[in-house]
């Protein structure tokens, strides 16, 4: 039968994919992102963010996620899975203002990183984390469709609303949050691990998930791959997190004593104002704790990285689970 071994968390923020002499084109990005309201921020910056924002800090944190990284990555080799369920959200790649589902699982048996177009539009920061999202050339992606079509209807009999996906439009590509999974988490020497992309819609409004609903969804997860009869060693990873684009470190330590100390109620009630933007990804980070509930926590490491005196920047956590011992 299946079961879930190992889960795994990380960003995939650009930021951790760019060297840290770069970081400062993050930060222009941040100047011209008028939701932000940089200017306020930055005049109101305690006096200690100073400090944080010295090549030296930036360097030392890079290393610090670049290290976390690789820990992740060995720790998904060592557990060596059929498949891996990739828990992330779709920022306009796939989905369009056409349709965007709450929750949507990919039921095919091959999806595609397609090569980049031109990417004019995009800003230099962008530009230069691209590796980490995209191939110079498309590549296909293995789907273990008969357990990604087993999870959807036993998710719907379990009461989600699921939307299924069997194929890809021609020209969206498959997401960054599960790309990222492959082009950093796996290694690009051999073929990429079988996947079941799930889908959460934790940026736009008006039908994101809540935080209890996500927990809720990762326990039926658990549930739904125990009842799959065919032999699968499972990984699940949550792409994305923690808190951006402003960086929230009350927030972030909530999230990690929630999953440290099993208290999912720190999760479930986590108000949904402080799920915006990018800190919306913690809805993914909330769905692995529902499907690891009961595993061993490791906080493989937590780096505040800021990039600017108006405190923008990116929560970088990494953590995994472990099962217990049989």
């Amino acid at each position: 039968m299946a079961k879930i071994t190992l889960g795994l968390a990380s960003p995939h923020s650009p930021q951790v994919s760019t060297k840290p002499e770069q970081w400062h084109l993050h930060r222009e990005r941040d100047i011209a992102n008028a939701e932000l309201g940089f200017a306020e921020r930055a005049a109101a910056a305690p006096a200690w963010i100073e400090a944080e924002l010295t090549p030296e800090r930036f360097a030392e944190k890079d290393r610090h996620c670049q290290e976390a990284i690789a820990t992740l990555a060995d720790r998904l080799a060592a557990a060596n899975p059929d498949v891996v369920l990739v828990i992330g959200d779709d920022q306009k790649e796939l989905f369009r203002e056409d349709c965007v589902p709450a929750i949507a699982i990919f039921t095919g048996d091959e999806a595609v990183d397609l090569a980049p177009g031109p990417r004019v539009l995009e800003h230099p920061s962008i530009e230069l984390a691209a590796w980490a999202r995209h191939g110079e050339l498309p590549e296909k992606y293995p789907i273990d469709g008969p357990l990604a079509r087993f999870l959807a209807a036993t998710l719907t009999q379990d009461g989600f609303d699921i939307a299924t996906l069997v194929k890809q439009h021609p020209r969206r590509p498959l997401g960054h949050a599960f790309t990222f999974v492959r082009r950093r988490l796996m290694d690009l020497k051999r073929p990429p691990i079988p996947m079941v992309p799930i889908m959460l819609n934790t940026f736009y409004p008006p039908n994101q998930p809540t935080p209890a609903r996500c927990y809720a969804l990762g326990r039926a997860l658990r549930r739904a791959v125990d009842a799959f009869g065919p032999q699968r060693n499972v990984a699940i990873v949550a792409s994305g997190g923690l808190s951006h684009f402003v960086v929230d470190e009350a927030l972030d330590h909530r999230v990690l004593a929630g999953l440290i100390d099993h208290k999912p109620d720190l999760l479930t009630s986590i108000p949904l104002e402080k799920l915006e933007s990018g800190s919306s990804e913690i809805r993914n980070w909330i769905v692995v704790a529902g499907a690891c509930e009961n595993f061993e926590v490791e906080v493989v490491d937590y780096v505040a990285a800021y990039r600017s005196r108006a405190l923008t920047g990116c929560g970088m956590g990494f953590a995994s689970w472990r099962a217990p011992a049989a």
